[in-house]
């Protein structure tokens, strides 16, 4: 009989070990980045065209040009945030959505250029909103 308490006792803990290894890569792996979405930073990276010389031109892309640019928030219309934090110096972000909701906190902080083109910058500490869509 206590050979037999012994095995059951190692059983349980063996269970116990391998539901706590199963829970933490659980944990582990949802915590991570989400598999749908690329992250931030690989949307600054453009994958290039049929053409090896042409590159996608992207619906919004916002550089800062200053040492600390505040808040930037880009949204898919009606979806998904993109980026809602302040930036760094020389940082830049470029998506390519159809649609994509946009709040400057600074807007004479950052540049912003929408489908290629260069947007006005506004007077220091103006804040601005608009939609930049795809064309």
């Amino acid at each position: 009989m206590g050979i037999a308490r012994l095995v059951l006792a190692g059983l349980a803990v063996l269970t116990t070990v391998a539901m706590a290894v199963i829970g933490g890569l659980s944990l582990t792996g949802s915590l991570g980045p989400d598999p749908r979405r690329p992250a931030p930073f690989a949307a600054v990276t453009t994958p290039f065209a049929a053409s090896p010389f042409a590159e996608r031109v992207p619906t919004i892309l916002v550089r800062c040009p200053r040492q600390r640019c505040p808040t930037v928030f880009l949204r898919v219309t009606g979806g998904d945030v993109l980026l809602n934090r302040e930036m760094a110096k020389d940082e830049q972000v470029r998506f390519f959505d159809p649609k994509i909701d946009v709040v400057l906190a600074d807007s004479a902080a950052v540049r912003v250029e929408v489908n290629g083109a260069p947007r006005a910058p506004g007077e220091p500490g103006e804040r601005q909103e608009f939609t930049a869509v795809r064309g």
